[in-house]
């Protein structure tokens, strides 16, 4: 079950869990993280107490952590919850998850180079970012003309590929999508056919985390030693109140750019899982999760 941030996916899968006799795996990048709770919106532990849930809580937030890796974890999981005699009920927004446990996601398992990732860094310091992307056009041009010249770390990681397997990332890609979408997987999204219903869960639950500690949270990861140039500290919300705990934002923009973020990010969902004709999509709106639950689970019925 997919659907855009703040669409109310968890208190669904919960009640659909037990429905099904599922157990849930979490397809979400930074609920994987330890100590990164309130700002990830990870189950509580009331929900953990009605449903089982996977793939949560799984790595250190400056633990190296990839889709190969999350790939892995899944599908053992998901034949270990098939010998249980239960279903693999898949949760979460992040697309590439979603795809690499219900297609025949081909994902090369790259290990970090850190001395290769020191280089390029270096290389990017002192001649900008461009000469970087220029290195990535050399092996893998398709990539550099796709990857944004100031992502740098996804610059990195397409040299990184290459490097390791000689074969570059965007033919990696190619051979993905020729594979095809073959797992026997039946998809379901949330959405709101009123956009500014969707808009105002997302200012509420940004409210709502802040109510419960989410500034706390993130002063404790940063008096951790995680620093704020780690991935995960660069995520939603995160580098938001790190922005404003280091007196670049006040307060009051700090929120307000987390909301517009926030908003933008659920487009960019969006966008992905339609994209994706298998997805049999419900409106969430005006319904509780228990009422969608039961639409769900009468749509499987039905086929």
């Amino acid at each position: 079950m997919v659907g855009p941030t703040a669409a109310g996916k968890t208190a669904v899968g919960v009640v659909l869990a037990q429905r099904l006799n599922a157990e849930i795996i979490s397809a979400d990048s930074m609920q994987v993280y330890r100590g990164m709770d309130i700002g990830t919106a990870k189950p509580t532990l009331a929900e953990r107490a009605e449903a089982a849930f996977h793939a949560v809580d799984v790595a250190d937030p400056d633990q190296e952590w990839t889709l190969a890796d999350f790939q892995a974890l899944g599908e053992r999981v998901c034949a270990e919850i098939a010998g249980r005699g239960r279903l693999p009920l898949i949760v979460g927004g992040t697309g590439l998850y979603v795809r690499a446990l219900t297609t025949r996601l081909d994902i090369p398992h790259v290990p970090p180079d850190e001395d290769a990732r020191a280089r390029w860094r270096a290389l990017a310091e002192e001649r900008g970012n461009a000469a970087l992307q220029a290195e990535l056009a050399r092996v893998d041009p398709a990539a550099a003309a796709r990857i944004h010249g100031n992502d740098v770390k996804r610059l990195i990681r397409a040299l990184e590929v290459y490097a390791a397997t000689g074969i570059p990332l965007s033919e990696w890609h190619a051979r993905n999508q020729k594979r095809g979408m073959e797992q026997d997987a039946v998809l379901f999204g949330l959405h709101f056919t009123d956009r500014e219903a969707l808009y105002a869960r997302i200012d509420a639950r940004v409210d709502r985390m802040l109510a419960e500690g989410f500034l706390d949270e993130v002063r404790g990861l940063l008096a951790a030693g995680y620093g704020r140039g780690l991935k995960p500290m660069q995520s939603l919300g995160y580098r938001h109140l790190a922005a404003y705990l280091a007196g670049e934002w006040d307060w009051d923009t700090a929120v307000a750019e987390l909301k517009r973020d926030t908003r933008h990010f659920a487009k960019r969902q969006l966008i992905w899982f339609r994209a994706d004709p298998r997805i049999r999509w419900l409106n969430a709106g005006g319904k509780t999760p228990a009422q969608l639950a039961d639409d769900i689970h009468g749509m499987m019925k039905s086929g």
